[in-house]
């Protein structure tokens, strides 16, 4: 199943598609669409931070890739008037570097580490006295010799993000002041998100394509976007520029993406367990065998968005499609074998 995936939520663009995403993530909350609960908390406790003219807590933002937790962390400094610094839990692979981001940290400063849940334990624990004290302990010298130094770090908040908050260690989890998720979007808040996109990047879009644009997006705001940026290359070649739901329905027809928003990769998994396991249960091991994708791989990325609309079931014996996926894949299962015994 080695499919380029239209619809995979991964960040890892090319550097041509990461600047572009740069310039689409909203800067603020009043041009932020959708998380209205999240916002509403947040705006909160960053008006009472100012108002004491301290920086907000620390903030553990988590839930499936690509519904907006980097912008998230970008708009709460913006609207903290902060500077913030970007980095992720695997690049941090010493303490060192860990000591590094903080001491050149200034009042204020927001830290937010993507992936957090990726950090080596030993970077975790100088994470500890840091959020909670405001202090660094660094160690000097080695075997006997060695002794420790405290250092005094300036007032600054954490922000991290994660899409699994149980691979999180609890001590770090501990130590964040909010911790908030954030939620799939409604499809008519992915329609705005699309006229949003589509303004700035001067696509010409009438709302009845934005509407067919957003109901196959998977409810996910950066899938949205690469959808209007792949329909508008298809209107650029075979039209004249303007993304009319003729244009629109040829281009998915074209990426194969289904009015679920199911890719080839999406009906390969949930054939899988049609096929080979009449429905299931299955293991996600096994599962993961008879993809050739990784058990983190379907886990993260396929089996949320599957489970959100009601395709795919979580049980204790293991993975189980549902009638509503037989249905949509035009498929019914086959009768139970008689019992020998």
């Amino acid at each position: 199943m080695a499919i380029e995936r239209i619809v995979n939520t991964s960040g890892q663009d090319d550097p041509v598609e990461e600047e572009l995403e740069q310039t689409l993530r909203p800067r603020d909350f009043k041009s932020y669409v959708g998380q209205e609960r999240l916002k509403k908390n947040l705006k909160l406790a960053i008006s009472a931070a100012k108002k004491r003219g301290e920086p907000i807590d620390h903030v553990l933002l988590y839930g499936p890739p690509g519904l907006g937790k980097t912008t998230m962390a970008t708009v709460i400094a913006n609207e903290m008037g902060a500077q913030i610094r970007v980095t992720s839990g695997p690049a941090i692979e010493r303490a060192g570097d860990l000591a590094s981001l903080l001491t050149n940290l200034q009042d204020g400063d927001i830290l937010f580490i993507d992936e957090i849940h990726r950090l080596h334990r030993v970077v975790e624990e100088v994470l500890y006295s840091a959020m909670e004290d405001f202090k660094l302990d660094i160690m000097l010298g080695k075997g006997p010799s060695a002794r420790s130094l405290r250092l005094d770090l300036p007032k600054f908040t954490i922000i991290g993000a994660t899409t699994r908050t149980g691979a999180l260690a609890a001590p770090l989890r501990d130590r964040f002041g909010m911790i908030h998720r954030l939620e799939f979007y409604d499809p008519e808040e992915i329609q705005k998100i699309i006229l949003r996109t589509a303004g700035i990047l001067s696509v010409r879009i009438n709302a009845e394509s934005a509407k067919l644009l957003a109901g196959r997006a998977r409810l996910t705001p950066r899938i949205a976007n690469r959808l209007l940026k792949r329909v508008r290359d298809y209107a650029d070649v075979n039209g004249d520029g303007i993304i009319d739901s003729h244009i629109a329905t040829q281009a998915l027809n074209l990426l194969e993406i289904d009015a679920l928003g199911l890719d080839p990769a999406d009906r390969g998994l949930l054939e899988a367990i049609m096929v080979h396991h009449n429905g299931g249960p299955v293991g996600v091991e096994t599962l993961a065998a008879l993809t050739a994708e990784e058990r983190t791989t379907i886990e993260d990325f396929y089996e949320p968005y599957l489970m959100q609309i009601g395709l795919l079931e979580r049980t204790p014996r293991g993975r189980k499609v549902t009638v509503r996926a037989w249905e949509h894949l035009g498929k019914k299962p086959t009768k139970a074998q008689p019992s020998l015994l």
